[in-house]
C-alpha cells in the first residue's frame, strides 16, 4: 500500500494499524494526517509508547495521556480516581482521534487499560469510547520490556514465556478491528543487496548468501572509521566510549545546560525522551549527531558532523556536516503539546556525542554510516533495528555478531503474514468504493468530529 492510499483510509475515521518496514514512511504519513486534521480544526491526541518516540512526535507518552502512569493493572478504585481527575477527563473527553506511535512496545495489558479509561470517561461501551484509534509501528522492531522472574534456584532470571507480549494479542485489538495499512515503498535504503539482506531477516529466510554480504562488512576494532557512530546493545558501552574519546580530545570543553519550563513531571518525561543530554559537553573536533529535524537549517535527526569551532558572539557550536554544510547550531525546543497548547518545554542544543549510541535510542534514525557491535544482542529484533538504521551496505561496519542478530520474533513472523494479507483486503475494500464515495466518507467524518476547514 502507498502512503497516499493509507492516508485516504485514515481520513475515513476508521481504526487503522499503520505498519511497514523501517524507512517506508510511517511517520511521514502520520504527519500528513495530523496536518490534515488540524487544517479541519480537529486536534488529534498524539502519543507514543515510549518517551523517546513521544519526543520525536511532539506528543506525550500514552501512559501519561491516559493517566495510567506506571501501573500494570487497574482496579475499580484506580479507574474512578483517573476518571475524576479533571485534566485527564478534559483531554480524553474531547479526543476524537488518538494516535499511538511505537505500538510494538506497548504490552497488551496496557492497551486494555487505556481502553478502559477512555470508555469510563466517555461513558460509552464502544472500544475507546468511540475515538478513532490510529496505531503506528512495526512489530519486527524492539518489543515491549517484559518483567523477568527468578528460576527455581533463585539465581537466574528467565522470561515469562506464556504471557502475551504484543498489543495485537489484546482482546481490545480484536474489538477495534483496525484496517491494516502496510506501507510497501522504501525510502531509506537504496541498495538492492542490502534490501535483500533486510528482507531476508524480516521473512526468516536469512541464509549463507545473505551472510556473505554481511561478512564483507566485518572489520577489526582498530579499523573502525573515525567519527562514525558506534551502535551498542548496552548503555554502559555507549557512555564509556563517548566519555573516553571526549576526554582525550585537546582543547577547552564548552558546556551547554538544558533549560526547562512547565510541570515538573512533564519536564522530566521530555528529558527522558530527549536524545540531547541535560549537560552537553563539546570540544573542537567532537563527533556529533543532530537530535532534531530541521530541514530548513539543513539537518535531521541522525545527521552526522564534527564541531569545527564555537561562535565568537554566541558561543554556539559550528558544525561541519558529512555533506560539507557549515551550520551554526542554535538551541531548539522539545515540547509536550495538547490541543495546540504547550504544556512543557525543554531547550537545548540539538546535538549529542556521536561516537556511540544504543540500538534502542537509534530507533527512528536514518544513518549514512554506523559501526555496530552485535555480539551482545539479547533480544529479537535488536539486530534488525540496528542494521536497518543504515541506508546501504557500504555504510555498514560490523565488529561482530551472534546468531540472534539476524533473527526476528517467530510469533511476529506469523502475524506479519496475516497483516500483509489484511492490508491487501483493505486496499480492495476501499478501491471498490470509488473516489466520490470515499470523499463523501471523509467529509462525514470531519462533520462527525465537528470540524471544518479553518
Amino acid at each position: 500500500m502507498t502512503q497516499a492510499e493509507a492516508l485516504s483510509i485514515l481520513k475515513t475515521g476508521a481504526n487503522v494499524f499503520l505498519t511497514g518496514e523501517p524507512g517506508s514512511g510511517k511517520t511521514h504519513t502520520i504527519n500528513e494526517y495530523v496536518s490534515y486534521l488540524r487544517g479541519q480544526g480537529i486536534e488529534p491526541a498524539i502519543t507514543a509508547s515510549t518517551g523517546i518516540a513521544a519526543t520525536h512526535i511532539r506528543g506525550m507518552t500514552i501512559h501519561s495521556w491516559s493517566g495510567i502512569g506506571i501501573k500494570n493493572k487497574l482496579d475499580k478504585y484506580d479507574l474512578d480516581r483517573i476518571a475524576s481527575t479533571k485534566h485527564i477527563v478534559r483531554r480524553v473527553g474531547r479526543a476524537k482521534v488518538l494516535i499511538i506511535d511505537e505500538i510494538s512496545m506497548l504490552l497488551p495489558e496496557t492497551f486494555s487499560m487505556i481502553d478502559a479509561v477512555c470508555r469510563e470517561i466517555k461513558q460509552s461501551m464502544e472500544p475507546f469510547g468511540g475515538i478513532q484509534i490510529v496505531l503506528v509501528g512495526d512489530f519486527f522492531q524492539l518489543p515491549p520490556v517484559v518483567k523477568k522472574i527468578k528460576d527455581e534456584s533463585g539465581q537466574e532470571e528467565i522470561f515469562v514465556k506464556d504471557a502475551p507480549r504484543f498489543a495485537y494479542s489484546s482482546f481490545v485489538w480484536k474489538k477495534i478491528n483496525p484496517f491494516i495499512c502496510y506501507l510497501t515503498q522504501q525510502y531509506r535504503q537504496d541498495d538492492a543487496d542490502f534490501l535483500g539482506v533486510l528482507s531476508a531477516i524480516r521473512k526468516n529466510i536469512f541464509n549463507e548468501g545473505h551472510l556473505r554480504h554481511i561478512e564483507k562488512r566485518k572489520i577489526a576494532a582498530n579499523e573502525a572509521p573515525k567519527d562514525v557512530p558506534k551502535l551498542f546493545s548496552h548503555n554502559a558501552d555507549v557512555d564509556r566510549t563517548n566519555d573516553e574519546i571526549l576526554r582525550k580530545l585537546p582543547g577547552k570543553e564548552e558546556i551547554f545546560e538544558m533549560s526547562s519550563r512547565g510541570h515538573q513531571s512533564m519536564v522530566m518525561a521530555l528529558k527522558r525522551g530527549c536524545l540531547s543530554p541535560e549537560t552537553l559537553r563539546l570540544k573542537v573536533g567532537t563527533a556529533v549527531m543532530f537530535t532534531k529535524n530541521n530541514p530548513k537549517e539543513g539537518f535531521v535527526n541522525g545527521t552526522l558532523g564534527r564541531v569545527e569551532s564555537f561562535s565568537g558572539y554566541s558561543n554556539e557550536p559550528i558544525v561541519i556536516t558529512r555533506s560539507g554544510r557549515r551550520i551554526e547550531v542554535g538551541v531548539e525546543d522539545w515540547t509536550m503539546e495538547e490541543g495546540g497548547r504547550i504544556l512543557a518545554r525543554i531547550t537545548q542544543i540539538p546535538l549529542r556525542l556521536a561516537w556511540a549510541i544504543t540500538v534502542h535510542k537509534s530507533q527512528g534514525m536514518s544513518l549514512d554510516e554506523a559501526v555496530m557491535d552485535l555480539h551482545d544482542v539479547f533480544e529479537y529484533g535488536q539486530g534488525y533495528v540496528a542494521l536497518s538504521r543504515v541506508r546501504r551496505l557500504s555504510g555498514l561496519h560490523l565488529l561482530g555478531w551472534n546468531p540472534r542478530a539476524f533473527r526476528v520474533h517467530p510469533e511476529v513472523l506469523e502475524e506479519d503474514e496475516l497483516f500483509r494479507a489484511m492490508s491487501e483486503e483493505a486496499y480492495l475494500v476501499f478501491e471498490k468504493l470509488g473516489k466520490d464515495e470515499i470523499a463523501s466518507i471523509h467529509k462525514n467524518f470531519i462533520r462527525a468530529c465537528k470540524g471544518g476547514t479553518t
